[in-house]
C-alpha cells in the first residue's frame, strides 16, 4: 500500500481545499482594495497628492507617479487573476490551476528570507531607515534613542514570525496540490479499469445464456490427420 507524504487538514482542522480557497479569496479581496486605491489615484491624481501631503506621514515620501501607478495596477490584476486560478483550482479540483499561486508565495517567502539576511548583514540599515522617516512619523524619536542591538532584534524576531507563517500557507497549498492531483490520479486509475473491465469480460447474463458449443461429430472410417 503507498504510504501518504502530505495532510489533508490545516489550521483549523479544515480541509486543505477549504484553507486554499479561503486563502485564495483572502489575496483577492486585498488585491482588489489595493487595485481601487491605484485606480482611483490615476483618475484624480490632484485629490490623491492632496490626501498624501495631508496626512501624517508628511511631503518627505516619494509620490508615485502615473507610469508607476500603472504598473502596481496591473501587478495587483496580475496578482487577483493568479489567486481566482487558485480558488477555480482548489473548488473543482485542478491542481494545474494552483501552481502559479504556489510559485507567487514561494517567490513572495524568498523575497522575505533575503530581508531577514539583510538585517543580520547590515545591521545598521535600520538606523538609516529610521532617520529617512519624516519628522511626524509616530514613535520616530523613542525608535531612534533605543539600542541598535535591540532594534535588530525585535526585527528579526518579527520577519522569523512573518517567515514561519508564510511557510505553513505555503505548506498547505502544497498539500491541496497533492491532494488534487492525487485524487485525479485515483479517478483515472479507477476510470482506465472500469473501462477495461467492461470491454474485456462479457455481461454475466449473457455468459450464462450462451451454451457452450460442443466438438462436431467424426465421420465412422475416418482417422484423424495425424494418424
Amino acid at each position: 500500500m503507498l504510504r501518504r507524504w502530505y495532510t489533508t487538514s490545516c489550521c483549523l482542522c479544515c480541509h486543505v481545499r477549504t484553507g486554499t480557497i479561503i486563502l485564495g479569496i483572502w489575496y483577492m479581496l486585498i488585491n482588489a482594495v489595493v487595485l481601487l486605491i491605484l485606480l482611483s489615484a490615476l483618475n484624480d491624481p490632484v485629490q490623491y497628492h492632496y490626501h498624501l501631503t495631508s496626512s501624517e506621514l508628511g511631503t518627505d515620501l516619494d509620490v508615485m507617479d502615473d507610469a508607476n501607478m500603472c504598473i502596481a495596477a496591473a501587478i495587483s490584476l496580475l496578482m487577483i487573476l493568479i489567486c481566482g486560478m487558485a480558488t477555480y483550482g482548489a473548488y473543482k479540483q485542478h491542481a494545474a490551476w494552483i501552481i502559479p499561486f504556489f510559485c507567487y508565495q514561494i517567490f513572495d517567502f524568498a523575497l522575505n528570507t533575503l530581508v531577514a539576511i539583510s538585517v543580520v548583514v547590515y545591521p545598521n540599515t535600520i538606523q538609516d531607515y529610521l532617520q529617512q522617516l519624516p519628522g511626524t512619523f509616530p514613535y520616530k524619536e523613542d525608535l531612534m534613542s533605543t539600542n541598535n542591538m535591540c532594534l535588530v532584534l525585535a526585527v528579526l524576531l518579527f520577519v522569523v514570525c512573518i517567515l514561519a507563517f508564510k511557510a505553513y500557507l505555503i505548506a498547505c497549498v502544497w498539500n491541496c496540490y497533492r491532494y488534487v492531483s492525487a485524487r485525479s490520479t485515483t479517478e483515472v486509475l479507477v476510470y482506465v479499469t472500469t473501462n477495461d473491465t467492461t470491454v474485456l469480460l462479457p455481461p454475466y447474463e449473457e455468459a450464462v445464456a450462451i451454451p457452450p458449443k460442443d466438438p462436431p461429430p467424426q465421420k465412422r472410417g475416418t482417422r484423424p490427420f495425424w494418424w
